[in-house]
């Protein structure tokens, strides 16, 4: 009998060993696509930012199809402090997130709290945001951090207490 709970034991530290090594990977994927998401977004916010306004709301116009669609809606409402705002915020949240991956990447310890702190202040405030634009990749992005957040938790915690039996 001890054999058998000794062998089912070995198995499902086998099996646990094989899932964590599968979401450790998703981690590693997850990372990677938030870098690349994080150039994207210092770029396109350096491009943003040596656009006028009015140039921005000009191409906006000219790649709409009628004045109901989305992009002629958004030209409507696009001013000089949206414009500031989203280039600010793009490189900024890029800058912020690439430093997140790098932290996460060298699997210092002391990355993991600082990722769900900066992480969590940026859904708090993309929420925030939402609850009065409304713009759907607001969500995207807050949906993308919860799923980094969750996976740096996961391996947080795989950190630590791989450091406990140390």
């Amino acid at each position: 009998m001890t054999c058998e709970i000794q062998h089912c034991q070995r198995e499902m530290a086998k099996a646990i060993a094989v899932q964590e090594k599968q979401i450790h990977k998703l981690f590693v994927v997850s990372l990677t696509l938030k870098g690349l998401h994080a150039l994207i977004e210092i770029v396109g916010g350096a491009a943003l930012a040596l656009f006028s306004t009015d140039a921005i709301v000009r191409w906006l116009y000219s790649k709409s199809d009628q004045s109901t669609d989305l992009l002629a809606r958004f030209a409507r409402t696009f001013t000089g402090a949206e414009h500031h705002f989203y280039a600010f915020y793009l490189v900024s949240h890029g800058v912020l997130n690439l430093a997140i991956v790098a932290a996460l990447i060298s699997r210092k310890l002391w990355a993991y709290p600082a990722t769900f702190a900066v992480l969590i202040a940026f859904i708090a405030y993309q929420l925030y945001r939402y609850a009065y634009t409304h713009d759907i990749g607001l969500i995207a992005i807050t949906l993308i951090d919860l799923i980094v957040l969750a996976l740096a938790w996961n391996e947080y915690r795989l950190m630590k207490g791989a450091q406990a039996q140390r």
